[in-house]
């Protein structure tokens, strides 16, 4: 996964160096403004599923892993607006709430855990003045760092479950190579753009149904057939996507603007 996606400067959080850290709500996520897709762990598929597209993405099926799509033009999320807004009664990706933290494996050599906790030292929340503190006064974590670095544990155990999902899938070849092909309406008599997203690969619904008896017991006592059929039901929303993009394209048009 890509861990530091949206990290300005993550360095490894220091009980001495940020003792007086505190960190005080900031009401948007405008970090993510330039994300159109994000890292998603199998446990997410069933209800990511009612509101954003799920793809396996990589540049060929074995190093594939999941995510949400959340845009069709690079560089933009359309399920957050100009003011750093995700759309309401959306689906925000665990990837995207545990910002501004992030569990890093630590170099090789060094002792300890195999992961540490870091977090980004640009995020706008974080000063000595306002908000909430890392650590008490005694050093030791206090309940808005507790509960972080809980989340974070939580976050990469799932990471390892979907890294065994992905395992299964490819051990099975369930996965197949897909291209998203939109074709825009024109003006005037004039051909519309097309949008073609590359890199993407789908569960392959005939070889799902192939799979021996024992096979399917296994992947349903695990989980993961639920895991599958959520990302297949979620294809449907490619046409929620497309909306947005549509309503994103007007707004730019009305403003007398063009998105990067």
């Amino acid at each position: 996964m890509a861990e530091v996606l949206f990290y300005e400067q993550p360095v490894p959080l220091n009980r001495v160096e940020h003792k007086d850290l505190r960190m005080k709500a900031v009401p948007n996520v405008k970090f993510a403004m330039n994300a159109h897709s994000v890292p998603l762990t199998g446990v997410e598929f069933g209800i990511a599923a009612r509101d954003l597209l799920i793809v396996f993405a990589g540049t060929s099926v074995a190093d594939a892993g999941p995510v949400a799509l959340l845009g069709l033009r690079q560089n933009e999320n359309l399920y957050v607006d100009a003011n750093g807004q995700w759309a309401p009664d959306t689906y925000v990706p665990a990837f995207v709430r545990r910002y501004p933290f992030v569990l890093a494996e630590k170099p090789a050599g060094q002792e300890g855990d195999d992961f540490t906790v870091f977090l980004d030292e640009r995020y706008e929340g974080f000063n000595t003045s306002e908000g909430q503190r890392l650590f008490k006064e005694d050093g030791t974590d206090s309940e808005l760092l507790a509960n972080a670095v809980g989340f974070l544990g939580d976050f990469q155990q799932n990471v390892a479950r979907t890294k065994l999902f992905m395992e299964r899938l490819n051990q099975h070849g369930l996965l197949e190579p897909r291209t998203v092909q939109l074709q825009k309406e024109g003006k005037d008599g004039q051909q519309g753009k097309s949008i073609n997203l590359n890199g993407m690969f789908v569960v392959n619904e005939a070889k799902l149904r192939e799979l021996d008896e024992k096979t399917a017991q296994e992947f349903l006592r695990e989980g993961m057939l639920g895991w599958i059929y959520a990302h297949l039901l979620s294809l449907t929303n490619i046409d929620r996507l497309a909306r947005r993009l549509d309503q994103r394209e007007q707004a730019e048009a009305a403003a007398g603007t063009v998105a990067n």
